[in-house]
Parts: structure tokens; sequence; C-alpha cells
């Protein structure tokens, strides 16, 4: 705009100058809204620097192109065409706006995308690289692949996908934000879904169908069988006992099972391996009839017995009460072992209930029928006494062979409620062989028939109004009994005492004291010997009772000596 000098008087010239461009739009800076960030343009390249291009694309400014954006710089020359993104107005490294021509190239690619492409696209891309949480995977543009959305099941190694082709499918384009997420796992479901329709069409009880193990718990393995999962359970496995599935099958097998039973509703289908071979037990009776011999092993030991395996699928078991002929057994751990050969005999088969009695005993010579043949009755053994009971006491006559003393064979004149009375735990004694029972496994043997039963010749040793001598070895509230000679025990009633009434046994008689007494009863019935300290008279004629004695209360009995007497 110029100025003009105004002639004096004269009125002053007023100009419109409001039409007239500003300096703001003769530089351009009007179009900054056509040069915001993210902008792809076009400019010329009008200067080569050694950080890269300077490019005047019509800003106020211009911009610069970073070396590392070309794969040959050499080959840039000025004047050449731009094509690039405004990356920000003003770089804080290069203090000018800078651009990028990947980002250009990124932009065109994503705007193609999209315009070709919509969520629910299936399609094939590379794996490039892991980044955290999954997977980016270049299917034209970068996309998300999340690690849930690989693969049907879990995925411990990303790192196995990276430079592989995989087929996907567009779960979700976020245009604001510039991202695609997506999925392998939704294809590989679908497929299933279609393979697992399309067995459980043809699937049917009977059939035999390949597999591949894909999980193992403790009650079966799951087998995959192109699309469908079906059940091996742990009984179906073997015919033979297993703890544990893994010990038939392992993940990653390939089987040949046969198709159970198959539910189309809830899609279950049941399988079996041990179906292939026949059931051991249809003709386990013919393979061992009773009284076979065999060999087995231990495969599981509970309290009461062993069960042993005789064959793959055929287990028997051998119970407590059939593992020794001579001890009694509680436990079988005590005789038998896990995994321990043995040998067998077969006892008994119930078919139905698949169950075998077997025996171990039985493969051994029977003690108590050797016992038998070599200690007949009559014949004298030695041994130690082992254990007492209120009955008996148990003679050790060989190694694990007991033979009992009863207390009724302990003495031929004394009556022995106790045999502590007459031996004592581990004293070595000796005895009669009475009775051998092999079957019932029982040797009765007698401790008195070591000797002569005095009884047999009493009228011998004792005779009517004879004088003899003893030792009071029991007072009691009826009477004494006195030790005579040959271990025979004599009674003197409170009555054959003195001609004197005697209140107090005790106060005429001691235990141990020696005493001078007349026969005065020989009851050979019953075993008794009656007494008297009074004056010598004339003696009964009859054997069997004293005259002036009642039956049954002037000796007493054995039972009132050591049961039911009590002091005087």
């Amino acid at each position: 705009m110029s100025t003009h000098a105004i002639a004096p008087n004269q009125p002053p010239i007023f100009v419109d100058l409001s039409d007239l461009p500003s300096m703001d739009d003769l530089l351009g800076e009007d179009k900054s809204a056509d040069y915001g960030e993210g902008k792809i343009l076009t400019g010329k390249i009008v200067e080569k620097r050694d950080s890269g291009v300077v490019v005047d694309f019509g800003y106020k400014a211009e911009g610069i192109i970073p070396r590392e954006e070309y794969e040959d710089f050499t080959m840039i020359e000025v004047g050449q065409e731009a094509r690039a993104m405004l990356v920000t107005l003003e770089d804080e490294e290069y203090g000018m706006p800078l651009l990028s021509i990947e980002r250009a190239i990124q932009q065109d690619r994503w705007d193609k995308f999209v315009k070709e492409n919509v969520e629910g696209a299936v399609l094939t891309g590379n794996a490039k690289h892991r980044v955290k949480g999954g997977l980016i995977v270049d299917i034209g543009v970068d996309a998300f692949l999340p690690g849930s959305q690989i693969d049907i099941g879990p995925v411990r190694n990303l790192d196995e996908f990276v430079g592989n082709d995989l087929q996907i499918k567009i779960l979700k384009i976020n245009h604001d934000r510039r991202n695609i997420v997506i999925s392998r796992r939704e294809l590989l479901e679908e497929e299933k879904a279609r393979k697992r329709s399309a067995i459980l069409t043809d699937i049917l009880p009977g059939q035999l169908r390949q597999g591949v193990v894909k999980n193992i718990t403790d009650f079966g393995a799951f087998i995959d069988l192109s699309g469908l999962d079906g059940l091996l359970h742990i009984t179906d496995m073997s015919w033979g006992r297993i703890a544990h599935p893994s010990e038939v099958v392992s993940i990653g097998d390939e089987l040949e099972t046969v198709i159970l039973d198959v539910d189309r509703d809830k899609e279950r289908v049941s399988l079996g391996l041990k179906q292939k071979s026949p059931d051991p037990w249809e003709n386990v009776e013919g393979r061992y009839p009773s009284g076979t011999r065999i060999k087995g092993r231990v495969v599981n030991i509970m309290p009461y017995g062993a069960f042993v395996e005789i064959e793959e699928g055929i287990e028997g078991l051998v119970h407590v009460s059939e593992m020794s002929w001579t001890r009694r057994v509680t436990r079988a751990s005590d005789v038998l072992q896990v995994n321990e050969e043995i040998e067998v005999v077969v006892l008994e088969i119930q078919k139905q209930q698949k169950k075998i009695s077997l025996g171990l005993r039985q493969t051994m010579e029977n003690p108590w029928e050797v016992v038998a043949r070599k200690y007949p009755p009559g014949s004298r053994v030695a041994g130690r006494v082992r254990n007492m009971t209120s009955y008996g006491a148990f003679v050790e006559i060989q190694p694990e062979i007991d033979g009992m003393v009863h207390v009724s064979d302990m003495s031929w004149t004394r009556k022995i409620n106790n045999p502590a009375e007459m031996v004592k735990k581990g004293e070595e004694v000796e005895a009669i062989v009475l009775n051998v029972d092999a079957d019932q496994r029982r040797i009765s043997l007698g401790i008195k028939q070591l000797t002569t039963d005095p009884w047999s010749n009493i009228e011998e040793y004792f005779k009517l109004d004879q004088m003899v001598k003893g030792t009071v070895t029991k007072v009691t509230s009826f009477g004494a009994f006195v030790t005579l000679e040959h271990d025979i025990d004599g009674l003197i009633h409170v009555s054959q005492i003195s001609d004197d009434r005697v209140d107090k046994i005790k106060d005429v008689l001691e235990v141990g004291s020696e005493i001078d007494a007349r026969v005065i009863k020989v009851d050979t019935n019953e075993r008794r010997v009656g007494l008297s300290l009074k004056p010598g008279r004339a003696a009964s004629q009859q054997v069997n009772r004293a005259p002036d004695l009642k039956p049954g209360t002037d000796l007493g009995s054995m039972e009132d000596f050591f049961g039911k007497s009590h002091d005087a």
C-alpha cells in the first residue's frame, strides 16, 4: 500500500482496506487445517542432508524425512516427488515438521484393508513376532492374536508359532485406534465341531477307532477321535490291575480303541482298550482247576490277605489263614511283599464273582501231618513252655508246633486250677503225647502220664487204721488238708481233730506243720483219703467209707480245697 500527499484545504479521502488480503493469507497459514498430524501429503525434495531429505510440501515451513525411511538413501535426488505422512508439525530433534514415508504406506494399507475386509472374515497371515499376551500377525496390516485365541488348549510356548502362516478370523476392527484383534482358536473350534458332528453321525458301539491321547486324569484318559473326545476309563484299559492310567497310556500316544457306548445328546463316547482282547475269565476254570500249582506276583496287600496276579487280568486272594500251617498270621504284610514272586495252589474258583482263592501253605508239606507220624500217642516229648492260659500250658515240641497240657493232665492227685501251680513260662518240661489231630492242628499232651497213677495201687500205700505222716498244706473252715506219701492229699475233718469241740482249726493246726494221723477212709472212686487225729479206735471194715463221717462232709473236695475254702 502506498501513500499520496493531500492538498491543503482538501477534505480527506477514506479507502476501504477490508477486502485486501492479510499477511497470513499471503503466507498461506489459513490452510493450516490441511496440514494436520496424520495427514498424507505430497511435496518435492528441495535439499538432501546427512540426516535426511528436506521436503517442500506447501506449508509455511519445510519438513524432513529421516534418512532411515529410505532403503537406499544414495539413490535419492533433489527435485524428486515425495509422498509421506505428517507425523508432527515441530519435531524436537529436527526443529521442523517430521514426515514419514513408512507411515504413509501403512495408512494406505490400513485404508485398503478395512475397505476390503470386515469382522468375521477368514484370512491367512504370518506370525511376525511375540508381544506381551500374544503374537503380532501380518494379515496385510499388523493384527494382534491373543495367547488365549491361538489354540483350543493352553499354549505353553508362543515362539513355536513365530514365522508360521496361520489361518485366522477377524474378531474386532477398531477404526479409531487402528488395531485389529484376530483368533485362530475360533476356526479350530468350528472345524472340530464339524468333525464332531460328522463322527457322531457315523459312530456306533463295537467299532474300532483311532485316536490320540490328549489328557490323562486319575480316573482315565481323554482320547481325541479326530474332533470328538472319548473317555477311556481306567477300568477299561486293562484286564489286569493298574493303579493309574499313566501306567498304560501317555499324552500323545496313538491308540486304536473300541467304541463301548455313544450318547449323542450329550456328545459323550465311552471307549475301551482291554475289550480288544478276550476276557481272561472266560475259561479260567479249565486253565486253573482246583489243586493246580502256579506261580504269580503279589500286586496288592491288605491286612486280611494278599492279591496275586497269576496272569494279566486274573488275580487271586491268598487269605492270611492260608499262609502258614503253624503261625497265626494277623497281617499279610508280615509274610509277603508287593511285587514278590511266589508259588501258590488254586483252592477254589468263583467265576461269576471273578474270585479265586489261593493257598500259600499248600505248597509246603503240612507239618501237622509230619508230627502225627513222628509222635504217635504215647510218645515222650520235651519242649519249652511257650505260653499259658487259665486252662493249660502250651509246650513247643518243635519250631512253631505247640502241644497243650490241660490242667487236668498235670497231676494224678491234685486238682490244678491254674497251670502256674505246676509249670512256669520258659521252663523246659517233658510230656507224653496223648493225641494228635492234624486236621484241627491240635496236639494233646500230658505231664501226669509220665508217672503211674498212684491211685491204681492206693490200697498198697494206705490201709484203714494205718498211722501215716504228712504235712499240713491248707486249713479251711471244715478241716485241714495234709500231703501224704506219693503226693496224695488227705483230709482231716474238723470232727476228727479232737474229742473236744474245736472252734478254730488254725488254733490247733498250722500250715507247714508235720503230723501223724490215722487213716480212717480210702475212697478209690472219689480218690479221697480220710484222716483222723483222735485216739485210736476200731477201724471200719468198709473200704470206701469211714463209720463215723457223713458222705460228702467228712473229707471235703478238691474244689473246696482250691476254690471255696477260707481260713478258719
